[in-house]
């Protein structure tokens, strides 16, 4: 039975306790510093759970001393202390972070690894399955000319100008608008304003925007930097969304406060747990000795699993990360050091019995 740690009991914790619990071959522990949130959790799911603080590295080690791998659903800011801890306590780590500063110091500690210990960030949706999905169409490819990455976790009911609700982290949501970006442009890697880039596109029938934001693409263009023309990543919204967050962050300079920004965020907006996740990457190239383009599109919507109702983002961004750490415990990943997301072989993630939940409403050319 592999034994897993999960740091934090919020919306996205409880839905990777949730998955794993109810596969039935993983011993979870969940632990959070707010009691309160882990008492909401053993009302949802029966694991069992502890009082602890992340940002104390002894109890970090006490936590992890038998423990197989360790999940961090902590804020982003967290997670280079808590892969220090795993590394010492030789410990698995997975984590869901989109910042880019974040990844870097996490990857630090790679060389100090086990056989066996592996350290593997952005497991999320975003980074996550979207470099795993970009990496698959790629491989089909004699030669690649663009890869073009596009995600958004959207209301299913908008009602405000905004035309967005909250669904996940407010501070993951911040730093995407708020820091620069990365991307390949003419075969060379560079950085990109947020907020920048914006198009449209059509999806079944509706029109959205998509425009750049920080973190999306992993370890990307590191991978693919001299070997494609251009590859980026832009996060999808309905038309109108961006103009109005340019003007609140550039035009106000409200990213120079951000503290303000979430504030006025989480009392101005909304949570829903009605929303939709969508992902859509498009990848031109040659195949056959034709230049053609290959698409992977899909809508995820929220749904009941296990006697809870779950939002899109709940379910997508745990069902990725719980899927990485299945797919170390069946030895299916590098044995040690640092993983990046496009080690996973898509077929091993697809068919996982995490990752399935990607494979309903897919439309892959």
């Amino acid at each position: 039975m592999h034994r897993v740690l999960v740091l934090g009991a919020g919306k996205i914790g409880r839905a990777i306790a949730m998955f794993l619990q109810s596969a039935g071959d993983f011993r979870v522990r969940v632990a959070d510093a707010n009691a309160a949130a882990l008492t909401k959790l053993q009302k949802m799911v029966p694991v069992e759970t502890i009082v602890a603080d992340a940002s104390d590295a002894t109890q970090l080690r006490f936590l992890m001393q038998d423990c197989d791998s360790v999940i961090s659903a902590l804020a982003y800011f967290a997670n280079p202390a808590v892969a220090a801890a795993a590394v010492e306590s030789s410990t698995s780590y997975f984590d869901l972070t989109e910042d880019v500063a974040t990844t870097r110091a996490v990857r630090q500690h790679a060389e100090q690894c086990a056989e066996g210990c592996i350290l593997m960030p952005q497991c999320g949706l975003a980074p996550g399955f979207i470099s795993i999905a970009a990496s698959h169409l790629m491989q089909q490819f004699e030669s690649l000319d663009s890869v073009h990455m596009r995600v958004g976790a959207l209301p299913q009911f908008p009602s405000n100008a905004l035309k967005y609700n909250l669904t996940w982290s407010t501070d993951g949501l911040i730093n995407e608008y708020c820091n620069p970006c990365e991307a390949i442009h003419e075969g060379e890697l560079q950085d990109v304003l947020p907020l920048e880039g914006c198009e449209e596109f059509l999806l079944d029938g509706i029109r959205y925007e998509a425009f750049n934001t920080s973190g999306g693409l992993g370890s990307l263009c590191e991978t693919m930097r001299g070997k494609v023309r251009e590859l980026n990543y832009r996060t999808i919204r309905y038309l109108g969304h961006c103009e109005l967050m340019r003007f609140l962050l550039n035009d106000l300079r409200l990213s120079e406060r951000r503290q303000l920004v979430k504030e006025i965020l989480e009392r101005a907006i909304p949570v829903t747990w009605q929303d939709v996740v969508i992902t859509f990457v498009n990848v031109s190239g040659t195949k056959n000795g034709q230049f053609v383009q290959l698409t992977d599109a899909r809508k995820i919507y929220h749904q009941d699993i296990a006697g809870q109702h779950w939002s899109a983002i709940q379910i997508t961004t745990a069902a990725s990360i719980c899927a990485a750490v299945d797919l170390h415990a069946q030895k299916k990943l590098p044995n040690r050091g640092f993983v990046r997301q496009e080690d996973i072989r898509f077929d091993d993630f697809i068919t996982n019995r995490f990752g399935r939940y990607y494979a309903a409403s897919s439309e892959a050319m």
